[in-house]
């Protein structure tokens, strides 16, 4: 049986993180209190480890700071960094079964870690009313799920956006933007844009992982299959559209090059930003940072269709699992029920990780917000509103599906291959990393 265990760590590993560096948490990782030793003896000690910008990790700090006046029997250690390191990060903890308390988790490695034994099913704590879902619909916590056990508790609900300088468009074009816009509307205003402006037309379409699955349901297909053992569309012509499209607009300097995108590191690098370009793909509850960088009036837009209103879902913009070895299963779910239910918590965090999956809570912290936070809530509301679509967990595999479709774009708008060549060897490799899960 130890042995049996180990394949199936050197499998979570590989599957996670084929290029892991077997790092240690260290300079980012602190105290929330200066207690006395003895003091600290007394109380419960919970790790809690979460990815973000430094604006999160700044309100994230403060939300810990009223959790602990408000539970003194809890001592709240954290341990933050970018998205790439904290995964990096937590692999080798994994692997020495020294996971934090309570991690940030996302929708690509829900189903790697809870497949291995590492999380723990939250629905007794549901249960027992230490986490409230009085105010959640039920559908919500399907994201979070892996055969109707829940590992992950969503914080926040996100939708895909496109976020526009809709006077720098006008200017360009004589017209304002439609909402109800389709692909060849958005390559027409790309390409007039920078005809006219001298600009990009738009960003990067980052990431891809995203916005094909997008562009596939405005197609009637989805990237897996509802079993999880294949991709789920089966003419290539269809990613071939996707990036042809993508090419035209890059040989008419309408869109980035590859180098120019990876030169942004941060929102304020962003084309939109410097107005270099009039939108940028992006999630919804992106929207408030952008036009608060910008200094400009934004808008937010549905992505271009056909069929928006159906391909449209909503995404729990990332979720907080407890893991299988905390020895505080219960103080973990009293800190997932401050940070999801607390009033007073949730106007520190103001949406920023997605729109509250509390219907109070949200109604209650929207009356505070600024403008195009309101905008950027009502944009979500919306899309749950028409499209009853929750995102669940990607399959097993996922990860690396993931990591070979961003491999493949980058070879594309580098030339090395065609989009047709791409479409190819995208299916071959994925279903051949998918077929593990018949």
């Amino acid at each position: 049986m130890r042995q049996k265990g180990n394949k199936t760590m050197k499998k979570l590993l590989i599957s996670i993180l084929p290029l892991v560096v077997m790092l240690a948490f260290t300079g980012c990782s602190e105290s929330s209190s200066a207690d006395s030793s003895k003091n600290k003896e007394e109380k419960i000690n919970l790790r809690f480890a979460w990815w973000g910008e430094q604006p999160r990790h700044d309100y994230t700090l403060k939300v810990i700071k009223l959790f602990e006046e408000k539970n003194p029997d809890i001592h709240i250690e954290f341990e933050f960094s970018n998205w790439d390191d904290y995964w990096k990060r937590l692999a080798p903890m994994a692997a020495a079964n020294q996971l934090p308390d309570i991690m940030q988790m996302d929708l690509l490695y829900l189903k790697a870690y809870s497949a291995n034994n590492l999380l723990e099913d939250l629905t007794p704590y549901i249960e027992n009313k230490t986490i409230n879902t009085k105010y959640i619909d039920e559908k919500i916590l399907l994201g979070g799920k892996v055969k109707d056990q829940l590992y992950g508790f969503p914080l926040g609900l996100n939708a895909p956006a496109v976020i526009m300088d809709p006077n720098l468009v006008a200017a360009a074009t004589n017209q304002v933007p439609k909402h109800n816009w389709t692909w060849e509307d958005f390559e027409k205003i790309a390409m007039e844009v920078h005809k006219q402006k001298n600009i990009y037309g738009t960003n990067g379409m980052k990431p891809p992982e995203v916005f094909f699955p997008y562009y596939l349901r405005t197609n009637g297909k989805n990237l897996y299959n509802p079993e999880g053992t294949s991709l789920g569309y089966e003419d290539d012509q269809l990613f071939v559209d996707y990036f042809d499209r993508q090419l035209r607009l890059l040989d008419e300097g309408a869109f980035p090059r590859v180098d120019v995108t990876e030169q942004i590191k941060g929102i304020e690098d962003e084309l939109l930003v410097r107005q270099q370009a009039p939108m940028t793909w992006a999630y919804s509850n992106q929207y408030y940072s952008f036009s608060k960088e910008s200094g400009r009036s934004l808008e937010i837009f549905a992505p271009p269709g056909p069929n928006q209103q159906a391909s449209l879902s909503v995404r729990a913009s990332m979720l907080f699992s407890i893991t299988k070895s905390s020895k505080h299963k219960e103080a973990a779910a009293r800190f997932i029920n401050f940070f999801v239910n607390d009033i007073e918590a949730n106007k520190l965090i103001k949406g920023e990780r997605g729109v509250p999956v509390s219907s109070k809570v949200a109604e209650t912290v929207k009356k505070g917000l600024s403008t195009e936070q309101k905008e950027a809530f009502d944009y979500v509301f919306n899309v749950e509103n028409i499209n009853s679509n929750v995102e669940i967990a990607d399959p097993l595999g996922g990860i690396e599906v993931v990591h070979l479709l961003q491999d493949i774009s980058e070879q594309i708008l580098f030339k090395k291959i065609t989009p047709r060549q791409g479409a190819q060897k995208f299916r071959k490799e994925a279903n051949e990393i998918l077929k593990k899960n018949k």
